[in-house]
């Protein structure tokens, strides 16, 4: 049977172990020789708490499996606090990038005929870029009547009460640019937003501030539930509506994952579109696909060219799998 004996001093420069005796189980004020498992003091002590200061039984294995625990607990914590950190300095990237970024796609909006603000994806959806509130007035003549915002407080430039004041719901789903995704309940709000107003033959617009990743995991989704679609299939018929959509990593992840836990669809054995635009910085890079569709890759660049690289169009490829009358004229 094997016990272990904790050790924590109050030193701010010590550091607290876990000691491993085979014959007691308890804790100790003092280091021990024998050799040990080290875990910052920092780490357990959220640790111990959160598992209600983890109870070791004089039972077989119990003082194992409850290390075990702690430092699956330990591990959670630590990768929460990676992920806030990270959070943070993409949205401090996000905040700096947004304006220059943006007067980016406006320029290239008007010296490109090709690179419009919106797409009709199909009758009742379009997808675009974050409107202005001279846009408003367009978008009421077109049809719409419901609009989906995906982004950050910061990023919105249009308020709901101009919206209410034309008639045009607007659902706001705040979620951080670059290499983030919605969550599936908020997916699932959007797309039923979405229906009801397809159902009423109601258009709904669908942007984040491109309209390339956030806005486009909507839209997939809604495809995948409401029409039927596999994930890469509806990434294909929107991209031939849309040619620069791109996704990160963590916005393909939870298309597939809309489509296995939520529409109840079989996941393929084969991946057969696999979007990475996260690289070791953490920016937009590559995307990669298996030998059943043609491949393309960006030009590796720097870690900022690669960020900014999210507002160039994505490639189209040759030998598209679409039925012609489906694609975007």
């Amino acid at each position: 049977m094997l016990i272990f004996s904790l050790s924590l001093s109050p030193s701010p420069t010590s550091k607290s172990t876990i000691h491993s005796s085979p014959e007691f189980c308890q804790f100790s004020s003092t280091p021990s020789p024998i050799p040990y498992v080290y875990i910052g003091e920092e780490q357990l002590a959220p640790s111990v708490q959160a598992l209600n200061l983890v109870r070791f039984e004089e039972k077989s294995g119990s003082c194992s499996r409850g290390i075990q625990i702690a430092m699956a607990a330990t591990e959670s914590a630590r990768r929460r606090g990676q992920r806030k950190a990270k959070e943070a300095a993409v949205g401090a990237a996000a905040r700096a990038l947004f304006y220059p970024t943006l007067l980016y796609n406006v320029v290239r909006s008007k010296v490109q005929a090709e690179f419009r603000w919106w797409d009709e994806v199909d009758q009742f959806i379009l997808l675009g870029a974050v409107p202005f509130r001279k846009d408003v007035p367009r978008l009421q003549k077109l049809g719409v009547h419901g609009v989906i915002t995906l982004n950050e407080p910061f990023e919105t430039l249009v308020p709901s009460s101009i919206y209410q004041s034309r008639g045009i719901d607007h659902l706001v789903i705040p979620t951080r640019d670059y290499m983030f995704a919605p969550s599936l309940v908020d997916i699932n709000q959007a797309i039923d937003f979405i229906h009801r107003n397809t159902s009423c033959g109601r258009m709904t617009y669908i942007h984040c501030k491109a309209g390339r990743g956030r806005s486009t995991t909507i839209v997939l989704c809604y495809l995948v539930k409401y029409k039927n679609m596999t994930p890469t299939a509806a990434f294909e018929y929107v991209r031939s509506k849309r040619a620069r959509v791109l996704l990160t990593r963590s916005q393909w992840k939870v298309v597939q994952e809309f489509s296995t836990k939520v529409v109840g669809a079989a996941p393929s054995k084969t991946q057969d579109v696999v979007l990475s635009t996260e690289d070791g910085s953490g920016s937009p890079g590559v995307i990669k696909e298996n030998a059943s569709l043609s491949s393309h890759k960006t030009t590796p660049s720097r870690p900022m060219m690669k960020m900014l690289s999210c507002l160039l169009p994505s490639p189209v490829r040759s030998g598209n799998s679409l039925p012609r009358d489906d694609l975007h004229t």
